[in-house]
């Protein structure tokens, strides 16, 4: 590998190990091999080397995450799909423990690095359209706008809610069970509702 790509795996293991604040020029420097001037000819800045690191350190974990033959035997946007989805997201965290602790750090400091907050901004959406591939089974490449921006707005809530509460406890954070029951229960308030508005409006009627 060249200075670039060494460049970006060291800081890359520096993120997972340090964070992001804690992690310095002379840090990733020291992991990968390179010196202090090569990380300005190639990214710009440590900050931008950093975020960069942090984004593909995100697209591993996608990669390596549920294939998606791991996933046709449930049916696309079925509750069966919802909770293997989940149950694989679970499984997947403690592997990923610093890559979610990092994720937390990185969300507060966009205002210190606007590069950082673009670059985040761009991944948000990205994961938005992934979240909805793996939970209907539908093509990334098919999405429009506003379902990205609505059902996978939806399931990236989901999922960085869990993450926060996994960190501060896994032992009382939501389980895939208690997340299938709770959309559930929503889907069937949301039935009931309806229900007694169609009834309204044949009495009105």
């Amino acid at each position: 590998m060249g200075h670039r790509e060494d460049l970006l795996e060291g800081a890359k293991r520096c993120l997972l190990e340090k964070g992001f604040v804690r992690t310095t020029a002379r840090d990733i420097v020291k992991e990968s091999g390179t010196n202090l001037a090569s990380i300005g000819y190639h990214y710009g800045s440590k900050d931008a080397l950093l975020t960069q690191a942090f984004v593909e350190l995100i697209q591993e974990w996608g990669e390596k995450f549920a294939p998606a033959s791991a996933l046709e035997a449930e049916r696309g946007g079925s509750l069966e799909r919802f909770h293997s989805v989940w149950t694989r997201l679970l499984e997947s965290f403690d592997d990923f423990r610093p890559l979610w602790a990092a994720s937390m750090e990185i969300a507060t400091q966009g205002d210190r690095v606007p590069q950082l907050r673009d670059l985040m901004a761009k991944a948000q959406i990205e994961g938005r359209s992934g979240l909805v591939a793996m939970m209907t089974g539908l093509d990334e490449e098919t999405l429009d706008e506003r379902t990205v921006q609505s059902l996978g707005g939806f399931y990236q809530a989901l999922l960085n809610g869990l993450m926060v509460q996994w960190l501060f406890d896994p032992a009382s954070a939501s389980t895939a069970d208690d997340l299938t029951e709770g959309l559930r229960r929503v889907i069937d308030a949301a039935g009931a509702a309806e229900a007694k508005k169609q009834d309204k409006r044949q009495e009105q009627g």
